[in-house]
């Protein structure tokens, strides 16, 4: 029955068959016949299918209900039964990009441990490479990059959520008195950037020689929290990932997000990266399956 709801909630939160059997390294026919007898055995159906696509019935949803409850159920007891093999606390080691570190990670922490509180959560960074290669030696148990890992076979990608640069201004800002601003009027606007050496950086170069932009570059600082703090006193702009502007941070620091078409462009997927499931322990394996429920009822929530 555990094996039969994991596949069956992965179906759901991978919102197809295909992507579920990738996912779970099983073809998309055994994954079919797999769910077939599940709803055999409970005399449900619990999709609808509606050409390609797949949706949940009433019984469907109470079994995806149920579903979340016994991994939660499964992963405290794997915690509990942690104690009996070490009197040290259950450890997680992740991987984390800079960029990721700052934008993703820190959400992500507060809602493990708020969770689990006996967890410890461990972090190392690197570049996005870098955190592939700790994968794959199985220095960290998973990694969270700013780009997906496809060119390796030992590497399992999985996308959480697209981000994308926006443009952020102090409230007080004079060009916020224009009605409109296009991606031309970043073209000598003060700005506060983040260093070379990450993926953002690298999109924010790439969006200014696409369109010609020479920006008034006043300061390069590897920190979002202190380039969000300089703002107001450097009457400057900048560009971040859109993952990082939580309402309070702007609240607190009196800034305005400004819609630009072409930002939106700068698209990049964040993506949990793993290695060979064969390796992984149980508890990581939860571990992994927490972080992808917890992104998608994050991106379910933002839709709705």
């Amino acid at each position: 029955m555990l094996e039969d709801m994991r596949m069956f909630s992965t179906i759901v939160e991978q919102t197809s068959l295909n992507k579920a059997a990738e996912r779970l390294n099983v073809s998309q026919p055994a994954l079919s016949r797999r769910i077939a007898r599940l709803e055999s055995e409970l005399e449900v159906d619990l999709f609808r299918r509606i050409g390609k696509r797949l949706e949940l019935t009433a019984a469907g949803k109470l079994t995806y209900e149920f579903a979340l409850e016994l991994r939660r159920f499964h992963g405290s007891f794997l915690q509990k039964l942690n104690a009996f093999k070490s009197s040290d606390a259950p450890i997680a080691t992740i991987g984390a990009s800079l960029t990721t570190l700052q934008t993703t990670l820190p959400e992500l922490i507060t809602a493990m441990t708020e969770k689990h509180p006996n967890l410890e959560i461990k972090a190392v960074t690197g570049k996005s490479h870098e955190i592939a290669t700790l994968v794959k030696e199985r220095k960290v148990d998973f990694g969270l990059v700013a780009s997906s890992v496809v060119d390796d076979a030992a590497i399992t990608s999985l996308p959480l959520f697209d981000d994308h640069l926006i443009l952020v201004l102090p409230r007080t800002h004079f060009i916020l008195e224009r009605t409109q601003l296009e991606i031309t009027d970043l073209n000598g606007l003060p700005m506060i950037l983040f260093a070379h050496g990450t993926w953002y950086r690298t999109l924010t170069d790439q969006l200014f020689r696409r369109h010609n932009l020479k920006p008034d570059v006043r300061m390069e600082i590897d920190s979002f929290e202190a380039i969000i703090r300089l703002l107001s006193a450097c009457r400057a702009g900048t560009l971040l990932p859109k993952s990082y502007l939580r309402d309070q941070v702007l609240e607190d620091n009196d800034l305005y997000l400004v819609q630009i078409p072409e930002l939106e462009e700068t698209k990049r997927t964040i993506s949990l990266i793993h290695g060979d499931p064969a390796w992984l322990a149980p508890s990581t394996r939860y571990l992994i399956e927490e972080t992808i429920a917890h992104f998608t009822r994050r991106l379910n929530h933002n839709k709705d």
